[in-house]
């Protein structure tokens, strides 16, 4: 199922936009360890998860040149095309769309600052969250601040990860794989879910099965876009960041940078809420 998120906030992006979309190219794009990232010629950055383990292919030369092969010929290459790699079955090059679909819409707050919602700079996403005001709580991906939090609540709650080694001590105690996803998430008063799901496509599956009037968190760098479609289908809020110094960052995530590395220094944490 195509993700329609994605569809609806490229088609934002576009409308914004225009035949600017051609203008704009493609200045740096790198692929780090943890995160993935580009410069666009406005001097606007963005970033989004690195599927590593999404590629059990790429475990040599030949393999790892099919699971990209635009390698050496990424930059200079538009914005426009840069978004139909959003929509591509190859892991690597949705991974590159996002970034630049990142990086436009921090281009395009600059340009129109929102009026439907707020954005938060310099603001954690799970500094507000608070367990106890919740009977029962899902979270989608190892976020290890937030499963600190819930245990150190004692509350009860679910873990959905797909690598169940990423999970340690008494998080293992809550785990469920995401195939029982209908167990759990129709029950939950709180849900905090990664951002890697927008690049897998699962988001909108398990947005499908929320609870009505669910509290609804998405959160890391791969959702630092336009939020109306997510809002839209029950999101109550988005953590994110916003690239400051491009360059920077993509340097750091040359050399396996990650959030500790860049965060109050070449990027700042948001959080986007609907008024």
């Amino acid at each position: 199922m195509e993700n329609e998120i994605l569809r609806e906030t490229v088609g934002r992006i576009m409308d914004a936009f225009g035949s600017d979309l051609e203008r704009i190219t493609i200045e740096r794009a790198v692929f780090g360890l943890f995160f993935s990232g580009v410069k666009l010629s406005t001097g606007h950055g963005g970033v989004c998860y690195t599927p590593v383990k999404e590629m059990p292919e790429a475990v040599c030369c030949p393999s790892s040149a099919r699971a990209m092969p635009l390698s050496g010929r990424l930059k200079g290459r538009t914005a426009a095309e840069y978004l139909e790699y959003i929509f591509d079955r190859n892991i690597l090059k949705r991974t590159l769309g996002i970034a630049a679909l990142n990086a436009l819409s921090t281009l395009y707050w600059q340009l129109k600052p929102p009026a439907d919602y707020t954005i938060q700079y310099g603001y954690n996403a799970f500094d507000d969250v608070d367990p106890r005001r919740y009977d029962y709580s899902v979270v989608v991906g190892a976020l290890v601040p937030m499963l600190k939090k819930l245990i150190a609540a004692d509350a009860d709650f679910t873990v959905m990860e797909m690598d169940r080694r990423t999970l340690k001590g008494k998080e293992l105690d809550h785990y469920l794989p995401p195939s029982e996803a209908d167990k759990c998430v129709p029950k939950a008063d709180l849900m905090v879910i990664t951002g890697v799901t927008v690049l897998n496509d699962t988001l909108p599956g398990l947005l499908e099965l929320r609870k009505p009037g669910a509290e609804i968190l998405v959160t890391g760098p791969t959702v630092s876009m336009l939020p109306d479609a997510f809002f839209k289908r029950g999101v109550t809020s988005l953590g994110g960041i916003v690239v400051t110094k491009a360059d920077e960052l993509l340097d750091l995530l040359c050399e396996g940078g990650s959030g500790y590395h860049f965060f109050g220094k070449s990027a700042e944490q948001t959080v986007v809420r609907p008024k």
